[in-house]
């Protein structure tokens, strides 16, 4: 059964290392206009810093976010340094965040329209996302 797709649609991500780099995860909800969500995902992502982690979860979201719509994503993120480098205020220097970066550009291409919010850590759905992350690290430190 094919599903109509969203004319507009939001997301919600956050990505968090420990020891930075350290034992990283990233989460992301998605949310129609009407604050229906459309799905919701949290997994451990391996070893790296908090900006790949803000980076790689922004991609998965924006990945998932390809089967929903092709219409206009608003995204939200509380990484005021990957939303400033995807919004053009600052370089992107660091060639792992340059690559990533680059990754967001060509996945921004499946869609009409794609915008980058930095938002406090207090946003409800930023918390809920943050919670998810850290429910994931909790996790994986479980089974060390």
């Amino acid at each position: 059964m094919k599903t109509s797709k969203h004319t507009q649609i939001r997301i919600f991500s956050d990505g968090a290392s420990r020891g930075n780099p350290g034992p990283s995860a990233i989460a992301f909800i998605i949310l129609s206009m009407d604050d229906r969500p459309l799905k919701r995902y949290s997994r451990f992502i391996g070893t790296g810093t908090n900006n790949q982690a803000e980076y790689k979860a922004l991609i998965r979201a924006l990945e998932a976010a390809s089967d929903l719509s092709d219409g206009d994503i608003t995204s939200y993120l509380d990484s005021e340094l990957v939303a400033k480098q995807l919004n053009g205020e600052y370089k992107a220097r660091n060639l792992v965040l340059k690559k990533l970066w680059l990754e967001v550009k060509r996945i921004r291409e499946r869609f009409r329209t794609v915008s980058f919010h930095h938002v406090p850590r207090t946003n409800t759905h930023i918390r809920e996302v943050d919670k998810m992350v850290n429910e994931t690290l909790d996790e994986f430190q479980k089974h060390l």
